[in-house]
């Protein structure tokens, strides 16, 4: 039931100050220079998180990953296995340069303005 939860998380679209990743996904290694959000259209967390993000970094550009089309999953588990997750993955989860960070809670914010610092303008 855990793992179900996990992977059914999602979020939204959302267009402002987000990139969304609407084209087919390269087949290239993660990029370290960009924040991919991965999500998922039911999961609160999700939502919670980008209502964060939206909030308190307006200007911060995240690649929307939509981890229920084929080409997102791939991303998605592309992510997990750079920093070694196992199969125990779900969303939210953040692919940051060196960093990532999966789930969401108030908790997680303080780590997430870390995190995002090196990319906000």
């Amino acid at each position: 039931m855990k793992k179900l939860l996990l992977t059914l998380c999602a979020v939204c679209f959302f267009f402002t100050a987000c990139e969304k990743q609407s084209q087919a996904v390269s087949e290239t290694e993660i990029d370290p220079g960009k924040i991919y959000f991965f999500f998922s259209e039911t999961c609160p967390h999700c939502h919670d998180a980008l209502r964060y993000i939206k909030q308190t970094h307006p200007g911060l550009r995240l690649t929307m990953v939509d981890v229920a089309d084929p080409q997102g999953y791939k991303l998605f588990v592309r992510c997990a296995r750079k920093f070694k997750l196992g199969r125990n993955i779900g969303t939210p989860l953040f692919c940051m340069g060196n960093n990532y960070l999966m789930g969401w809670a108030p908790e997680y914010e303080a780590r997430f303005d870390q995190y995002a610092k090196p990319f906000s303008r």
